[in-house]
């Protein structure tokens, strides 16, 4: 029960990852208050949860919902933790044909909602003598082929602003850091692509194969592995740690395919069977 007492607000926690994280801050003691778009689902967590979830209905592109969700927690008795985890796919056009307002659209999903969720959340903590900030970024932060542009861009700056807010806030004794997905099994993709119902099934079943192959662990990650990293990070086991992340990713952001995959060949290991 390394939550009991303290209350939790989670962005996009009526699915995926925000879903299970809420679950997981839950039971382990937490109140946790999500926010989301989704009505049913945010309600349909809040209902099955015996008390210890609540919905509150928030776009994140819209400050004023940020700020009133977390001022709602803060009226219910304080905020301790915050994580920033609400996103969708955004826009999909390469750099080349994106539009302006395509690319200001997955900016302030993805990386101003993170920025509006720390800067309504700090104040509330410091008055309390400190909390736990964590965000979602993505392992399409670190290179190119995971995800879009856009998408990928505005993951890289919640990286670099985990780090700038960590420096920020130290001095209130609040703690920053993030999560690095890979592959997960959401619907993040899917949803973006207008994929829905069997499809979406089909879809998901598509990348869950593709990525037990693409990566040392031969298993798509699920939700709670993310949301198991997000609670330890939330947690004072992780109070001498801010400003950094934590990959889970299966291993696939380690090296090249032949570095952890013996059957596929390497530049090195055909010099060195030349040498021979």
């Amino acid at each position: 029960m390394r939550f009991a007492g303290k209350r939790a607000v989670v962005t996009g926690g009526a699915s995926g990852i925000g879903r299970a994280t809420a679950l997981r801050l839950a039971e382990e003691g937490a109140e946790v208050l999500i926010g989301d778009v989704d009505e049913a689902g945010g309600g349909a967590l809040a209902q099955g949860s015996g008390g210890r979830i609540a919905f509150q209905r928030t776009d994140v592109t819209k400050v004023d919902d940020i700020a009133a969700l977390v001022a709602a927690a803060d009226a219910a008795g304080g905020l301790d933790i915050m994580v920033n985890n609400a996103g969708a796919g955004g826009a999909r056009d390469p750099i080349d044909t994106i539009s302006a307002d395509d690319w200001d659209r997955t900016q302030a999903l993805l990386l101003r909602s993170v920025a509006m969720g720390i800067r309504h959340a700090a104040p509330l903590m410091a008055a309390r003598g400190g909390g736990a900030i964590v965000n979602t970024s993505s392992v399409s932060a670190l290179g190119s082929g995971y995800a879009p542009t856009a998408y990928s861009t505005a993951k890289a700056g919640v990286l670099h602003l985990t780090k700038m807010a960590a420096a920020d806030l130290a001095q209130h004794h609040i703690r920053v850091n993030a999560v690095v997905p890979g592959f997960i099994a959401t619907n993040i993709f899917t949803a973006s692509l207008g994929i829905a119902g069997a499809a979406q099934q089909q879809a998901n079943a598509m990348i869950a194969a593709g990525a037990a192959k693409a990566q040392p662990i031969q298993r798509t990650g699920t939700p709670e592995d993310v949301a198991a990293a997000i609670a330890f990070l939330a947690s004072d086991d992780a109070s001498f740690i801010t400003g950094t992340s934590i990959l889970v990713d299966g291993g696939l952001t380690i090296g090249p395919r032949h570095s952890w995959d013996p059957d596929t060949p390497s530049l090195f290991a055909a010099l060195e069977a030349f040498a021979k």
